[in-house]
Formats: C-alpha cells, structure tokens, sequence
C-alpha cells in the first residue's frame, strides 16, 4: 500500500493526504496527537483508510463530509462495514436537498454562511457552512489547516451548475470565507479536495495560506461583478451539466 504522506503537523495533529480516484480526489486524515482518534474527511477508499489506521495504531473515529457528490462519499459504506468500532459519520443537513441520505448520519443543523465547533479527540476545529458548490458544503478550519473540499481549489473554485449548486450562494461563501482567512495566521496551509493546475503551470496539493490567498482566481474576482461573472470555471457544457439540468427538471 501506497503510504499517504504527511503535508502537515504540530503539537496538536497530524494531517496525511493521499490522492485516489480518477477524479485526483484529495482525502485527508487528521489524528489528534493526544488521543490517537483520527477523522477521515471525504473519503474515496474505505479500505485504504482502514488499512493505514491500523498499521499506524490510529483509531478511525469518525468520518467528516464537505458535500455529498459521489466522489466524496465512496468510501463511507465500506468504511463502515470493514470496522470494528462505531465511526460517526457527519454532513450537513443541507445536503439532503440534493436527495442525499445516509443511515446514521448525525447532522449538522447550523444556518449558511455560520460555523459550529466540532471536536475530534481534544482538538476542535470550526465547521463552516458555505453552500454554492452544494446547497450544504462545509468548510473546516482550525489548528492550523483550512479544508476547503470542492468550495476552493488553491487556484480557484467548484463549478456551480451541478444539482443542488448556486453561483450566487457560492459567491456569498467566498466573501464570507474571506473574512475569516483574512484574520489567520499565515502559516496556516489550505487542503482542496482535489489537485488542479494554477494559472502558473504549478501543480501542488497544498498551499500555505498567504500564497493562495495571493493567487485564488475566485476569491480574486468576487468584488467585481465582470470579472466574477466571466470566471470559466463556474460552469461547463459537459455531461454532468446536463445531467443537472434533467435532475432540475424532474424535481420542478
């Protein structure tokens, strides 16, 4: 098995990211120093993760969601059936307007563009509601990382024109989200749920925060209404476009 690698740490966590899928989804596990109770955030391959905590006598705890797109959750049902111990598995509640159900989700109820503490073994980290990707994508911060899941990618940001996404709602996130990178400590580093070149050519899967508060090409624009508007990424004509727009349809 292909180790994930270690892309941050301090006296509180460890954070391992490794790449999986053919959609170069980025999975991350945070493990509190003190307890050894790790938490797997989108996770594509149960068994992967499963197999690396118990090599590393981690004890897999819960599992947190950004969104509910299939790529990020693919991993949970498998998750759960291969463990022995009793994994909590959170997502927002809003995400169940885009038909996602899951048994034994325990949910998070707070408002869009609000945040909630959420805690894994002594640590906790600030769960922030920022819906525009899905109607109830989150954004966790805290101890030193910004998991930014489909929300921010380090160069720019997540198509709005799936099921369940709004460009407005997603530029509200982005300014609110703002407010808050702005007041952190710049050795913070950003995790995005998936790798995709900068504008430079560059190609990393992960930043620390004043570079990508520098470059973001979305965060860069949402004060202007041409230059959002004409962002390319917000939308695609492509088939998971038109699969939303059939979805759409069936459920006006």
């Amino acid at each position: 098995m292909t180790r994930p690698r270690l892309v941050f740490e301090n006296e509180k966590i460890l954070v391992f990211q490794q790449q999986l899928g053919e959609w170069d989804n980025l999975n991350h596990l945070i493990v509190c120093r003190t307890t050894n109770n790790a938490c797997i955030i989108d996770p594509f391959d149960g068994k992967y993760w499963h197999e690396f905590c118990q090599s590393e006598n981690y004890s897999l705890a819960e599992i947190w969601l950004t969104h509910s797109h299939w790529d990020h959750t693919k991993g949970v049902e498998e998750l759960l059936q291969i463990s022995s111990s009793q994994i909590k598995v959170r997502c927002h509640f809003l995400e169940q307007e885009r038909g996602y159900q899951q048994d034994d989700v325990i949910w998070w109820h707070h408002e869009e563009f609000s945040s909630i503490n959420q805690q894994i073994g002594v640590v906790s980290f600030s769960i922030h509601c920022t819906p525009g990707h899905t109607p109830g994508h989150v954004t966790i911060i805290g101890n030193g990382i910004v998991v930014t899941g489909d929300c921010l990618f380090l160069g720019r940001c997540g198509r709005t024109d799936l099921f369940g996404g709004n460009q407005s709602k997603q530029r509200k996130s982005l300014l609110y989200l703002r407010g808050f990178l702005l007041e952190l400590d710049t050795s913070y580093v950003v995790l995005p749920g998936h790798q995709y070149e900068l504008s430079d050519g560059s190609n990393p899967t992960v930043l620390n925060l004043s570079e990508f508060m520098a470059n973001n090409e979305a965060l860069n624009s949402i004060d202007d209404d041409s230059e959002w508007n004409s962002l390319p990424f917000l939308s695609f004509d492509d088939n998971l476009a038109e699969q939303a727009r059939r979805q759409r349809a069936r459920n006006s």
